[in-house]
């Protein structure tokens, strides 16, 4: 029988290899689409007699050492070539690996990870049924959306698709906890890339290939919608890789208004995104790149947290030994060099608030996850009072002005 410690360390060893082989395919995906979508914007005029064999674009490259000579034809070559490469896997892996590593984290640990008892009252299965519907729902409006006439007009369907994800945002606010609500709009983001290499990409790669072996004229449509297809996939890049790291700054998704952050965060991404697509068209506006930066500014400084106040009902800032206790009553069940905790078995991060010395080094962090933004504790399991957040937030303002 399999003791709960080694249990516990086997399921550590578990998330860190999903997690490394979810990033690792990732990075081969997102590469792929940066470069694919940067060659189809790079391809130059060819000369006629290219032109007469069907080739639509193409260019020279140099990279390790060596030259290289890139074609794309109008539609397809007038035969089949022997090798023929394809790029799925790297998108089918990164959406197995994903789904694998949010049902270890958030479906086998709904209770820790998923539930915030503060916001709903689910049992884990609720909790569950709720995130698939989502990520199913999500996935089928977003494909309606590209089946309907609404995908011929690139600005409205980006509109439409960013109320849609801030929508399903705020909606996930107020039932899961908040890292869970930021990874969930995540994951469904992601799974409508993958789907888009699925169900658009890979049938009219497929058409292209078989119209070319029976010797017949290829349909250009379905190759069009792949390519917008793609395009939609680049431009989702930056938002998704936003949320992949959001877990370590809660001054986004533990925001009173987080589900709106993210929303803006998209918009800036995406717009970021748009700089480099012109720019590899040869059509550079560095007006659109300050702007984003511009708006990054903007949203830091309009969601900046309030002054605090030392509350009224105390009539004294707590002492040092007070402070300390109240940290380690609250905190010490994850952050201790021996953990109480029935998920994390080792001090997330290494920090650890056992001694009084531990405490005073870590107390910006402290004030920074469990005063300003109330990320932590997590999913606030010891049930942190705001009366004791604000008590904290007191004693480290004095702490710096002793200092």
């Amino acid at each position: 029988m399999i003791d709960a410690q080694l249990t516990a360390y086997l399921y550590d060893w578990l998330h860190l290899l999903l997690r490394f082989l979810h990033v690792v395919t990732a990075i081969a995906w997102i590469g792929a689409s940066f470069y694919f979508v940067w060659l189809d914007n790079s391809l130059e005029e060819p000369p006629q007699w290219k032109k007469d064999k069907g080739i639509k674009g193409d260019l020279w490259s140099i990279h390790g050492g060596g030259f290289y000579e890139i074609a794309k034809y109008q539609l397809a070559p007038e035969s089949m070539p022997k090798h023929l490469h394809w790029f799925k896997w790297e998108a089918y892996s990164t959406w197995i690996t994903g789904a694998l590593l949010m049902s270890l984290l958030y479906y086998v640990g709904a209770s820790s990870y998923l539930i915030d008892p503060g916001k709903a009252d689910l049992t884990e299965w609720q909790a569950i049924g709720i995130s698939v519907a989502t990520l199913l729902g999500g996935f089928i409006i977003y494909e309606a959306a590209c089946r309907s006439p609404l995908v011929n007009h690139g600005l409205t369907f980006g509109v439409v698709m960013l109320v849609i994800i801030t929508a399903i945002a705020w909606g996930l606010s107020q039932v899961f906890g908040d890292r869970a609500a930021y990874i969930h709009v995540g994951a469904l983001i992601g799974t409508c890339m993958a789907g888009n290499v699925f169900f658009g990409i890979m049938p009219a790669q497929r058409g292209l290939v078989d119209a070319v072996k029976r010797g017949v004229a290829p349909d250009p449509k379905p190759a069009l919608m792949a390519k917008l297809r793609s395009t939609h996939n680049n431009y989702a890049t930056l938002p998704v890789l936003f949320i992949m790291l959001s877990n370590h700054y809660p001054m986004t998704y533990g925001h009173d208004y987080g589900w709106l952050i993210l929303g803006a965060l998209v918009l800036i991404g995406a717009w970021a995104r748009h700089f480099f697509n012109l720019r590899h068209q040869g059509v550079v506006k560095p007006w659109i790149l300050i702007s984003a930066f511009l708006a990054f500014c903007v949203l830091i400084l309009v969601v900046r947290p309030a002054p605090r106040e030392i509350p009224e009902h105390s009539g004294a800032v707590i002492s040092d030994a007070e402070a300390v206790a109240l940290v380690q009553t609250r905190c010490s069940a994850c952050h201790s060099a021996t953990p109480s905790d029935d998920v994390f078995t080792v001090a997330p991060s290494g920090v650890m608030f056992d001694t009084a010395d531990q405490v005073s080094r870590w107390m910006d962090r402290i004030e920074a996850r469990s005063v300003l933004t109330h990320d932590m504790p997590f999913l606030n399991k010891t049930g942190m009072t705001d009366e004791e957040r604000a008590q904290l937030g007191a004693w480290i303002a004095e702490q710096r002005k002793a200092n």
